[in-house]
């Protein structure tokens, strides 16, 4: 791809480009292709040492940044992080107007810690939550990055999911339809296993934008914007009892209604935050 491209690429002062290649072969091609511009959005995989040429390297988030700068620690002056913006979003609703949902919105893969969010659940209606629904919205299937048909069927014939109030919607593409359950969850949890796969964690930023409170694994990205105790919580992934511990968190949230809608009411300092006038 890189090559067919770069073949019919006009004279140009910057290049802005964000596959694996182009930034090489730009760089030995004849061609004006102008000053180099690498924009990464995924953990690096040791292309960055091949990047000496750009003239500058876009991080989404601060891990991301470290990430390039320890893989490539002369490229670090010319790195900078700029997150990603928000997409336009009608006001968010109440706290006291929201429905007792939990919701994920994410691939249904396991790196995504959906069988832990499960148990999280199952443990703390065990422990008394009870008039909550968790509502898991994403693709299941391996062509748009879920984990399989059968991966799911087992997720939620589980023994724990047994009789459990979980819904699973299956992929929302439409983003009005999208933004609406964001909207309605009074709770946002998002507990990746993905140590190389987050890079910023769009999901959990969109809901707090509407007004949910997340609650997320401790990954390095999700610090940008998510303080602990302040507007949102952050469990440790790692932990033997991992699923225990999200479920505390869980009961803390649900059962708090004035601590809740004090971070939901932080949560939203996201939306002037990443607003795309900000950002650009």
């Amino acid at each position: 791809y890189s090559f067919r491209a770069l073949s019919v690429l006009p004279p140009a002062d910057i290049l802005i480009t964000n596959t694996f290649w182009m930034p090489v072969l730009a760089a030995w091609s004849q061609r004006r292709v102008g000053q180099i511009m690498v924009d990464v959005a995924r953990m690096p995989k040791g292309q960055m040492r091949l990047y000496g040429q750009a003239a500058c390297l876009r991080a989404n988030s601060r891990a991301v940044q470290q990430a390039i700068a320890k893989e490539a620690p002369r490229l670090a002056g010319r790195i900078r992080t700029i997150p990603n913006p928000l997409p336009f979003l009608p006001p968010p609703l109440p706290t006291a107007e929201r429905k007792p949902v939990i919701f994920y919105c994410g691939r249904l893969h396991p790196e995504k810690g959906i069988e832990l969010l499960i148990q999280a659940f199952a443990q703390a209606c065990a422990r008394g939550l009870s008039g909550w629904t968790l509502r898991l919205v994403g693709p299941a299937d391996t062509a748009a990055g879920g984990g399989g048909q059968a991966c799911l069927q087992a997720l939620l014939n589980a023994p724990e999911a047994a009789g459990m109030p979980i819904e699973w919607l299956g992929p929302i593409y439409d983003q009005q339809q999208l933004i609406s359950h964001y909207q309605q969850a009074a709770l946002f949890v998002y507990p990746s296993l993905a140590e190389q796969g987050e890079t910023f964690g769009l999901a959990p930023l969109e809901a707090m934008a509407c007004g949910a409170v997340p609650i997320v694994s401790n990954l390095a990205c999700f610090r940008d914007f998510i303080t602990p105790g302040v507007n949102g919580l952050v469990f440790n992934h790692r932990a033997a009892d991992a699923p225990g511990l999200l479920a505390t968190q869980i009961l803390e949230l649900t059962t708090n209604y004035d601590q809740r809608a004090a971070m939901a009411l932080a949560a939203l300092a996201v939306r002037p935050s990443h607003h795309p006038a900000t950002i650009a």
